[in-house]
């Protein structure tokens, strides 16, 4: 069984302001993860989620094991992610 990929409201806000290029290299990244998501998400040292590296931009993702979600907290530049409070 696949995982279900949800965004934060905040996480479209953000993607609707890429330009579109980037924004639907992100998207079919994020569609990618539904399959086989440990392939590409890597566990954040420290915290109790996961990221996504997708050439400059940064996903932090929380991931409910039991019902399949992966919950797309935060989406940011590579630089500003990691100083952000989460």
């Amino acid at each position: 069984m696949s995982y279900e990929v949800r965004l934060h409201p905040k996480v479209v806000k953000f993607l609707e302001g890429l330009p579109k290029n980037i924004e639907i290299r992100i998207k079919e990244k994020l569609k990618g993860l539904s399959a086989n998501p440990f392939y590409y998400l890597e566990h954040y040292e420290g915290a109790d989620f996961y990221k996504l590296r997708v050439g400059d931009y940064r996903a932090l993702i929380d991931i409910d094991f039991q019902r399949k979600i992966l919950f797309v907290r935060v989406l940011d530049k590579r630089g500003r992610i990691y100083k952000r409070k989460h």
